[in-house]
C-alpha cells in the first residue's frame, strides 16, 4: 500500500487506518515537536496531491481483508487538508463503509470556506491549536507567512456552527513556550467559542525534530487540565485497552529486526516496507510496553531492545 498505512493501535482512536494524502512533509507548519523531523515544502496552496481514486482503490483491498479498524483517519505524512481532493475522498469512503472516518489537521487552513464544507460529512475532526498569542503560536508551530492565528480560530468557531460530528481538539504542551498559565488562559477563552466535545492534551514524548523540547512538569500539567475544565484529559496517560496493547506480527517482526542491530526509522521502513507514520506508531507501542527505548549517536536516532 502506497497511501494506505496500518491499522495501527491508537490511544485516542483505538484501531486506525491510516491515509496519506500529501507526500512526505509537505505541511502549512514547521513545528518544533514534529516526530517527522524538518517540514521539505511549507505550503498553503492546495492542490490534488494524491488522486482520491488512487486511495479508494487501495482502501477496497484493505476493507476486503476485514481487519479491525475503528477509525478510517486521514492524516499522513504532512497536512491532509492541503489535498484539494479531501471532500471527494470522504464522500467515497461513506458510500464504501459505515467505519467512521476521522480527520487530523494542524487547523491551518480552517479560514477557507471550502475546506470547512469539505470535511463536514466527516465523524470526528481532531484540530490542533497550541497558542493563540501570534508570539506564541509563530515559536511553537512556525506556520507559513501568510497564516494568521486570529483567522484559525474565527474559522474553528464558524466549523463547529454548523459540523455535526465530534470535535476533539488537541493542544501539544512544550515546557517554555506555550504552557505558561497567560496562554493557557488565552486559550481557554478560544476554546469557549469553538466549544469541542473533548480536549486532548498532547505531549512531546515521541524524540521530536528540534533538541530542548520537553513536557511540561506534571504539577503544571496537572494545573493546566484543571483551568481548562471537565472536558481536558491528558492523553499520554491515558492507557491503551487490552486489544490495543497486544503485540501485533508487524510489532514482533520490529522487534527482531532491532534485536538484530540499532536501527533507525528509515531501517525499520526500507527493512518491513512501513509506511513512516506506520513506523512510527509501531515502535511508540514497542516503548509504551517497555519492550524498546531510542538511543542517539552523532544526532542520528536508533531504536535498541529496552
Amino acid at each position: 500500500m502506497k497511501h494506505i498505512y496500518g491499522p495501527v493501535p491508537s490511544r485516542r482512536l483505538g484501531f486506525s487506518l491510516g491515509l496519506d494524502l500529501v507526500p512526505y512533509k509537505i505541511c502549512s507548519f514547521d513545528c518544533v515537536y514534529c516526530q517527522l523531523g524538518k517540514t521539505t515544502l511549507k505550503t498553503v496552496v492546495r492542490k490534488i496531491h494524491v488522486p482520491y481514486r488512487k486511495i479508494i482503490d487501495e482502501l477496497k483491498d484493505v476493507l476486503k481483508q476485514k481487519k479491525k479498524i475503528d477509525y478510517i483517519t486521514i492524516s499522513g505524512s504532512g497536512e491532509p487538508t492541503l489535498n484539494l481532493d479531501i471532500g471527494k475522498l470522504i464522500y467515497e469512503i461513506k458510500k464504501l463503509t459505515s467505519i467512521p472516518v476521522a480527520v487530523l489537521t494542524n487547523s491551518s487552513l480552517f479560514s477557507d470556506p471550502l475546506l470547512r464544507k469539505q470535511i463536514l460529512s466527516s465523524d470526528l475532526v481532531v484540530p490542533s491549536l497550541d497558542a493563540v498569542s501570534p508570539e506564541v503560536f509563530r515559536k511553537i508551530d512556525r506556520p507559513h507567512k501568510s497564516i494568521k492565528i486570529n483567522e484559525i480560530v474565527n474559522g474553528l468557531v464558524k466549523f463547529r456552527k454548523v459540523y455535526k460530528g465530534k470535535i476533539y481538539l488537541e493542544i501539544m504542551l512544550v515546557k517554555g513556550i506555550n504552557d505558561n498559565l497567560k496562554e493557557i488562559k488565552k486559550l481557554k477563552e478560544a476554546l469557549l467559542k469553538i466549544k469541542p466535545d473533548k480536549i486532548h492534551l498532547n505531549l512531546p514524548v515521541r524524540p521530536p525534530q528540534e533538541k530542548n523540547i520537553f513536557p511540561p512538569d506534571k504539577e503544571k500539567l496537572l494545573k493546566i487540565k484543571s483551568l481548562l475544565g471537565e472536558k481536558a484529559e491528558i492523553i499520554y496517560l491515558k492507557k491503551p485497552g487490552k486489544e490495543q496493547s497486544h503485540t501485533t506480527d508487524t510489532e514482533k517482526e520490529i522487534l527482531e529486526l532491532i534485536k538484530r542491530r540499532p536501527v533507525t526509522l528509515k531501517d525499520i521502513c526500507d527493512s518491513l516496507g512501513l509506511n513512516e507514520n506506520e513506523a512510527i506508531k509501531y515502535t511508540q507501542v514497542l516503548i509504551d510496553n517497555k519492550l524498546a527505548k531510542t538511543k542517539y549517536y552523532q544526532e542520528r536516532r536508533y531504536f535498541i531492545p529496552k
